[in-house]
């Protein structure tokens, strides 16, 4: 099965005052969402992670990501630019992107795009904010962990 979630901001103190999350610290935060992750995906599932997924020192993103179930793949988000691809790699991510990938009728992407009408864009990077009026909302799918429960969701 494939999942996708975007924006964990693993270890990232100021997203739980940014986006209202109810953790006390990044700790708590961190253990929800790799519990999340691990109650829906197993070893066998793919996991496309739209961006954003943590700060801390290479050794912690290492262990944070090798606690998550299935291959994961990343898109890059705005805050995962200063490791390359070859960083993400190192980290546990299988396929790392730098803008988009395109799965069937799903366009994937870190922040929200205009795509044709029989695509499905499917993007995080808002948050809890709402989407700009000048995207279609019947054709975009906001997968941020704040909008999603900090779980991994399929699309069907």
């Amino acid at each position: 099965m494939n999942y996708f979630i975007a924006d964990t901001h693993f270890n990232h103190e100021n997203i739980i005052k940014y986006c209202n999350r109810p953790f006390k610290n990044s700790k708590e935060m961190n253990e929800y969402i790799v519990n999340k992750w691990n109650s829906v995906v197993t070893e066998k599932d793919v996991v496309y992670h739209l961006g954003d997924v943590g700060f801390g020192s290479t050794e912690d993103l290492k262990r944070l990501i090798g606690e998550l179930n299935g291959t994961k793949i990343l898109i890059r988000g705005n805050h995962d630019y200063k490791r390359g691809i070859n960083g993400w790699k190192e980290l546990g991510f299988s396929e790392v992107y730098k803008k988009k990938l395109v799965l069937e009728n799903l366009v994937l992407t870190h922040e929200p795009i205009e795509v044709e009408r029989n695509y499905i864009n499917v993007f995080g990077h808002i948050h809890d904010k709402p989407l700009e009026e000048r995207f279609d909302k019947s054709n975009h799918i906001c997968v941020s962990c704040d909008v999603i429960d900090y779980t991994p969701m399929s699309i069907k």
